[in-house]
């Protein structure tokens, strides 16, 4: 079984490093900042994204082409995203450019300056992004879906932003949200590698020292008071696009390892899952149809999407709610139990294949939660899990009078 062996460690001005060793000739660092657009102040939807894009087009000492060229023209990789959560800034390289790549993230993440002019720039491709967004049913509907479910919060909120509140952003809104977020205390380094600890350590004190203080984090907003709906909306699609779920636990509540095993169990990335074998196998009603769980600090949600033909979309629905009956009702025998434990845990795995992934997942985990679960704890969680348990979570979570629907028309 492969195992994270990660160590945490605090550079002098109080940024936390996760670092773990990997025998390979590249390298990942990464910087994840609890930033992401659940933060966003009234009038700054979308501007965690827009920094996001903009963080690369000058500092005080580089320029853009500069900012782009410095690890392309060895081979390398830079880039960053964006969620409701965290914005990560990060890069890929031989790990004989350690010290290339470390310094060009602390000089974008301490010195970038947002040229008016690249601003002006960014926002045509923003503007372009948020057009191909509207003409992708199957991205369009997810974040539809989050706005009615989380009506009136930030959660709620497109993570690109309006084509008006992007139009409007200005160098002084960006410097004010770096000002607020980017400190020593509210992010977190993270490397996978081949490159010693010792080395790493002296590199990162060098380049992010600099780093200032701040000794209070601000909290997100918390959400409450969800509503359920059934909202029909006519749109130019050929095929009909549906999202049903609901509230779920967040990541900080203990069902959460229940909730996940019921996700996977009922529409996960196996061609078993229930859902796919109902819908799709038997009766045939839709190629592409599955179930998430997305977790937030204080809430989170499970969705069903589906693609159908109009004359099949009541009977998938149908079909749907049959499938969280039985999930509220007839509780899983202990071999179907056993079993999709031992799915679950070999997703897990398959999701550790990539040294890159992992780098990203460990900045987040201590970013989020404060500590590394080791593969053996996590699976213990998962071994832990009793029918009974997964059964009350299937009916707090799956009541059909809770259940939401979006559907496309």
């Amino acid at each position: 079984m492969y195992e994270l062996e990660p160590s945490i460690f605090t550079l002098s001005n109080g940024i936390r490093l996760v670092y773990m060793h990997a025998p390979a000739q590249v390298s990942h660092l990464g910087v994840t900042i609890l930033a992401g657009s659940r933060y966003e102040g009234e009038n700054e939807e979308g501007l965690a994204h827009f920094l996001e894009h903009c963080i690369f087009k000058g500092t005080s000492k580089r320029r853009s082409l500069h900012i782009l060229s410095r690890l392309d023209s060895v081979g390398g990789e830079l880039n960053a995203y964006t969620t409701k959560e965290e914005i990560c800034v990060y890069a890929s390289f031989t790990k004989e450019y350690i010290q290339r790549s470390s310094e060009l993230l602390a000089d974008i993440i301490l010195n970038s300056n947002f040229p008016p002019k690249e601003i002006e720039k960014e926002k045509e491709i923003i503007l372009d992004e948020i057009n191909s967004y509207l003409d992708s049913p199957t991205e369009k509907i997810f974040d539809d879906f989050e706005a009615h479910l989380f009506k009136g919060h930030p959660l709620g909120n497109n993570i690109l932003g309006t084509k008006e509140s992007v139009s409007s952003f200005t160098q002084e809104d960006l410097l004010r949200y770096i000002a607020r977020f980017f400190f020593a205390e509210n992010m977190v380094i993270s490397f996978v590698g081949d490159v010693p600890v010792s080395k790493l350590i002296r590199i990162l004190e060098k380049d992010f020292g600099q780093l200032k203080h701040k000794s209070l984090i601000q909290q997100p907003s918390f959400f409450t008071g969800y509503q359920n709906f059934k909202i029909r909306s006519k749109e130019a699609n050929v095929q009909v696009h549906g999202i049903m779920g609901g509230i779920a636990p967040s990541y900080n509540d203990e069902q959460r390892r229940a909730m996940t095993l019921l996700i996977n169990v009922l529409g996960g990335p196996a061609l078993n899952s229930r859902l796919i074998l109902s819908v799709r196998e038997k009766y045939g009603y839709s190629y592409n149809i599955e179930a998430n769980y997305s977790p937030f600090a204080d809430t989170g949600y499970w969705s069903i999407y589906f693609g159908t033909d109009q004359k099949y979309l009541e009977k998938t629905i149908r079909l749907i709610y049959k499938e969280l009956r039985l999930m509220r009702e007839k509780a899983l025998n202990e071999n179907q139990l056993r079993n999709a434990k031992t799915q679950l845990k070999g997703h897990l795995a398959l999701s550790l294949d990539s040294n890159s992934g992992i780098m990203l997942g460990l900045g987040k985990s201590l970013l989020l939660f404060n500590q590394i679960d080791s593969i053996q704890e996590i699976y213990a969680g998962i071994d832990r899990l009793t029918v009974k348990e997964l059964q009350e979570t299937a009916e707090k979570y799956f009541d059909e009078n809770t259940v939401s629907e979006l559907i496309f028309e």
